[in-house]
């Protein structure tokens, strides 16, 4: 399975951007989906996570209330859209496929991975 992450940029402070996950095939629409990010130097971590109906929704305490993600079921394509853009959300943004159908923050859970696209934030 191979995931496709795409949407990212360089932007300014307080901009908008839409990421988008697609998978090469259906695999992922049992399954929770969700986002992580590297920055520079920095261990990989958990920015949002969405069970395979969509209904429960988890975010990292740091993107909360300026990210939100979404999908579309039958497309199979996951959504990160995100507002009110730090440069502390500067990173690599990887979408993933969990091992089942939860929302999970824990990256253990998840047994597919994008190969993430860059988010550059100016200030």
């Amino acid at each position: 399975v191979q995931l496709q992450a795409s949407g990212g940029g360089l932007v300014q402070a307080g901009d908008s951007l839409r990421l988008s996950c697609t998978a090469s095939r259906r695999t992922s629409s049992n399954n929770g989906m969700g986002w992580f990010r590297q920055a520079p130097g920095k261990e990989r971590e958990f920015v949002a996570a969405i069970s395979w109906r969509g209904d429960v929704v988890y975010y990292a305490d740091s993107v909360r209330g300026r990210f939100t993600i979404s999908r579309d079921i039958p497309t199979g394509t996951l959504y990160l859209q995100m507002d009110s853009l730090k440069p502390e959300d500067t990173a690599v943004y990887y979408c993933s496929v969990a091992r089942g159908s939860s929302a999970t923050t824990r990256p253990t859970n998840y047994q597919y991975w994008g190969q993430g696209t860059l988010v550059t934030v100016s200030s």
